[in-house]
C-alpha cells in the first residue's frame, strides 16, 4: 500500500482551499480468523479532486499491522481496496492519516434546479436504479405523494432530510441485511440507514443519488463523548455535481474526509469476508490537529 508522505508537485497545484483544516483520522480493526479467510477492505480515502476544487488530499498515511504491504486496487467507484487472504489467528488491520480538507461547512445551494433525465451524463445512470439496501422501486408512490410537488432539485432534496431528521429516531435497531424502505417503517435508523432512505427518496423522485461513507471529526461544535465510528451520508447529483446531504445530523459540517462511494452500503463495505472471521475489536478517531504535527507526533490519547 503507498503511503505518500506528502503531495506531489503537479498535485500541490491543484490544491485550492478555502480556510482549510487538517483532520487526523485512521481506523484499528481485529479479527479471530479460524482458517485462511479471503478478505477485502475499502477504508482508505484518496485526493479528491473535483471541478470545483479539491475536496481533500492526504498529507501522510501510513499502514498498520498486517495493513502493512496489502495488495490494493481501484474498484469501478474510483475507491481504493484492500486485499487479502487472512491466516488462521488473530488479525489486526488499520490505517493513520493526516488529510487536508476545507473548514467551510457543507455548501448549502437552495435555488440548484433539477435535471431533466434525459439530460443527465451516463455516468450518473446508475445512481437512478434500485439497488440491495435501496429498494426505491417500493417507495415511489410515497416519495411522490410526499415531495412531487416541490419545485427544485435541491428543495426537493432538502424536504427529504427535513423529513427523515423529523421522523425517525437515532438509535440501533437495524442490522446489516436492512433497507430503505425497512428502516421507513420501523422509524428507528443509524447513519447508515438514513443515507440508504434520503438515496431511495431521491432515486424514486428521478435524481441520482449515492451513498457515501467516511470520517466526520466534531469540528466548531461540542464534542460527542460517544466513541467515533465511521460515518455515511449521501450525494445527490444537482445542476452537474454531486452535493453533500446528511439526514442523520441535517445540519452543515466542517471536515468530512470521504473514504468511498457507491450504490449503496455494500459497495463501501468497511469489510467483506469471504468465510468466518469474527470481528472482536473495533476504534475509530478523526479529530482536527495542527498543520505542524505528522504522523510521528503523538496522537490524541484517546486513539490508542
Amino acid at each position: 500500500m503507498a503511503a505518500p508522505d506528502q503531495l506531489s508537485p503537479d498535485q500541490s497545484q491543484t490544491a485550492d482551499f478555502s480556510n482549510p483544516v487538517r483532520v487526523r483520522a485512521g481506523f484499528s480493526l481485529t479479527f479471530e480468523v479460524p482458517y485462511p479467510t479471503p478478505m477485502l477492505f475499502v477504508v482508505q480515502p484518496v485526493d479528491r479532486l473535483e471541478p470545483t476544487g479539491t475536496r481533500q488530499r492526504i498529507v501522510a498515511e501510513r499502514p498498520l499491522g498486517a495493513a502493512e504491504g496489502i495488495h490494493t486496487y481501484t474498484d469501478t467507484h474510483g475507491n481504493r481496496v484492500w486485499r487479502l487472504l487472512a491466516q488462521p489467528g488473530t488479525l489486526t488491520i488499520g490505517h493513520d492519516l493526516i488529510a487536508e480538507t476545507t473548514r467551510l461547512p457543507d455548501p448549502v445551494l437552495p435555488h440548484l434546479p433539477k435535471t431533466l433525465v434525459e439530460a443527465l451524463p451516463d455516468h450518473t445512470i446508475t445512481y437512478l436504479l434500485p439497488s440491495r439496501y435501496v429498494d426505491s422501486d417500493l417507495i415511489s408512490a410515497e416519495a411522490w405523494e410526499r415531495f412531487g410537488h416541490i419545485q427544485g432539485g435541491w428543495a426537493q432534496v432538502q424536504a427529504i432530510s427535513d423529513h427523515l431528521f423529523d421522523e425517525c429516531v437515532y438509535g440501533y435497531g437495524s442490522t446489516s441485511a436492512t433497507t430503505a424502505r425497512q428502516a421507513l417503517d420501523s422509524k428507528r435508523a443509524v447513519c447508515r440507514d438514513f443515507a440508504h432512505m434520503g438515496v431511495a427518496f431521491c432515486r424514486a423522485l428521478n435524481i441520482p443519488a449515492r451513498y457515501v461513507c467516511g470520517y466526520m471529526p466534531d469540528i466548531d461544535i461540542a464534542p460527542d463523548p460517544v466513541p467515533m465510528d465511521f460515518h455515511a451520508w449521501f450525494e445527490a447529483f444537482l445542476d452537474g455535481q454531486w452535493r453533500t446531504f446528511d439526514a442523520r445530523h441535517n445540519k452543515p459540517r466542517a471536515g468530512r474526509i470521504l473514504i468511498a462511494q457507491g450504490r449503496d452500503a455494500s459497495d463501501v463495505a468497511f469489510t467483506t469476508t469471504f468465510g468466518s472471521a469474527k470481528l472482536t475489536h473495533m476504534k475509530v478517531w478523526a479529530d482536527e490537529t495542527s498543520f505542524d504535527m505528522t504522523l510521528d507526533t503523538p496522537p490524541n490519547p484517546r486513539i490508542f
